[in-house]
């Protein structure tokens, strides 16, 4: 093993093992959230809507004070994205070694019927294409030794999303005995109830991965008409880093990410832009590792 592979084996080990507390430190026994709502200095709760900006923001504020400690017990320090829309949420350094950098971006999403909310995994833009370059980048791509994502997976209680659906509550525990709850804020109702716990979490069943970016990544673009990447919507091909490039390679996931949408070949006398592996593949002259894409169906019979 070489030596960026110990570090990035050492790394992922550690991440492995944070994640697997991360859902305990965020739920009750009955897996709901712990997040209630937010107080004000009345001591009026006021729950929070399933908007999915909403809840991903407050639930990495409520995990990051355990992301500062996993970072202080294995030697890293931190640094924060300086702009909104740079990559990647938090970059990792090596108190011991300032080349050692690893990528970690926090994602979340909820649970479907037939998988889970599709989430992006960063950009193949410009930062993705000019590997030595600082355009919307922390540092230089290829000075990263890996790529993570610390996903969130949940279950939406209540998928009413109209923030004006969010209640008001006085909890008596919270109370002390000459106090007099007021029945209104403003024109809203506030209801009481017994302890915190009565109060619905609009979230809750978390399941916590880590993955390399491109053992999970699909070869679909993850939203619309901006350059991003999509992931793989199968929980469990999330925790298992099971995404179509994953029997091949990170090198063939950059090759085709970086000239996805570009690259063009003839296929029965037309000529298209290659916008899916197979393709890709075939214009690279590579058909014989057609067998090593990772699709739904080849898994499925793989574990027949």
């Amino acid at each position: 093993m070489n030596e960026k592979n110990k570090y990035k084996s050492e790394f992922k080990k550690a991440l492995d093992k944070f994640t697997d507390k991360l859902e305990e430190y965020v739920s009750t026994e009955n897996g709901d959230w712990t997040v209630k709502g937010f107080i004000d200095v009345y001591k009026n709760i006021y729950t929070i809507s399933s908007d999915t900006k909403i809840v991903s923001k407050i639930l990495e504020i409520h995990i990051f004070p355990q992301i500062l400690q996993f970072a202080e017990e294995n030697g890293y320090k931190i640094i924060l994205t300086e702009h909104q829309n740079y990559y990647p949420d938090l970059t990792f350094i090596s108190k011991s070694n300032e080349d050692v950098k690893f990528a970690v971006d926090l994602k979340t999403t909820y649970r479907k019927k037939n998988g889970i909310a599709s989430f992006t995994l960063g950009s193949h833009g410009s930062y993705f294409k000019e590997r030595d370059k600082k355009k919307n980048i922390q540092f230089p791509y290829n000075q990263y030794l890996g790529h993570y994502c610390l996903g969130v997976v949940y279950t939406r209680t209540d998928l009413k999303e109209d923030v004006s659906e969010t209640e008001i509550y006085r909890v008596k525990e919270l109370q002390e005995e000459y106090e007099t709850p007021a029945k209104k804020v403003g024109e809203r109702e506030v209801t009481t109830v017994q302890n915190l716990k009565s109060i619905t979490s609009v979230i809750k069943d978390f399941d916590f991965f880590v993955a390399e970016k491109w053992k999970i990544a699909s070869d679909k673009q993850g939203s619309g008409n901006t350059a991003n990447i999509g992931s793989t919507l199968s929980i469990e091909d999330l925790r298992n880093e099971n995404g179509i490039f994953s029997q091949l390679s990170e090198e063939w996931f950059d090759e085709y990410w970086i000239n996805h949408g570009s690259a063009t070949m003839v296929k029965d006398g037309k000529t298209i832009k290659i916008t899916n592996l197979k393709d890709f593949l075939e214009f690279k002259g590579r058909t014989d590792l057609w067998d090593k894409i990772v699709t739904r169906t080849h898994k499925a019979t793989s574990e027949k």
